[in-house]
């Protein structure tokens, strides 16, 4: 897959979770660049695929107030699905998923991270799913107002979604770490998480960067949303910020706790 580097790093930035829409409907050719980009991601990690329906998504979130509040009046949605067969599943989704949102937020569309309050049963109806595959999470998408609503600032201020843990709490090194390190570790540490619980850690050894989850209990462990997916979004902002830099590299995916580590070329 082409990582679209500038432009994505760009949206890393400008990404915030938006849960209140305006109605209105997506352009016919807005739309069609998102089938695109749909057609392009998939196939990129086998076992995670993501569907895009340019489809009204209110009965997905009917009934289903999260702690994130309720999504509302977007005109189309995407699920991110994953094959549970597969061990690294749920970082899988997670990168992949973010990709699709990064391009969402380039073209100017609000975009928000549903993992724990959606009616799967529902998606079931309007998508195929395989037995051996399951939706970990669904975005609307859709145009905002630029204002948030009184519910969205609500919502916003009781998980802190703009409060981000410093950099000194989420990484492990022993030595000064180069400028192409230090831009990966503020991409990942500005990704989305669920409730911001922020679970992943970073250690920094040989031109690398390993993604661990954290060993943290509390409230955000009480979801059902795995914290690999979290840390697989994370991924996606690292290896982004490594390309912005110059930097090419691999990810290997690592067994429980750690997730995986990102090598550069």
């Amino acid at each position: 897959m082409n990582i679209p580097a500038e432009r994505w790093y760009q949206a890393v930035f400008q990404r915030h979770s938006r849960r209140q829409f305006n109605k209105k409907a997506l352009p016919e050719n807005i739309v069609n660049d998102l089938l695109l980009i749909q057609e392009e991601l998939n196939g990129h990690l086998p076992g995670s695929r993501i569907v895009f329906k340019n489809q009204d998504p209110d009965a997905i979130f009917s009934g289903a107030i999260g702690s994130y509040g309720k999504i509302k009046d977007a005109p189309t949605y995407a699920a991110f699905i994953g094959d549970m067969r597969d061990p690294n599943v749920q970082e899988k989704v997670g990168y992949l998923g973010e990709c699709f949102i990064l391009e969402a937020t380039a073209m100017g569309l609000a975009t928000c991270w549903v993992g724990g309050f959606f009616r799967p049963e529902i998606v079931a109806e309007q998508i195929k799913i395989e037995s051996y595959e399951k939706v970990l999470s669904v975005t609307p998408v859709g145009f905002t107002d630029s204002s948030y609503s009184l519910t969205e600032k609500m919502m916003s201020g009781m998980v802190g979604s703009k409060k981000r843990k410093p950099l000194t709490e989420l990484y492990v090194s022993e030595a000064e770490y180069p400028v192409w390190v230090q831009s990966a570790l503020e991409a990942g540490r500005l990704a989305p998480s669920a409730v911001n619980r922020q679970p992943w850690r970073f250690f920094i050894e040989n031109n690398s960067i390993k993604v661990t989850t954290d060993a943290e209990k509390g409230i955000a462990d009480k979801s059902n949303i795995s914290k690999r997916l979290d840390c697989g979004i994370a991924m996606a902002h690292i290896e982004i910020a490594a390309l912005k830099n110059g930097v090419i590299g691999q990810w290997q995916y690592l067994l429980n706790p750690d997730v995986a580590i990102f090598k550069a070329k």
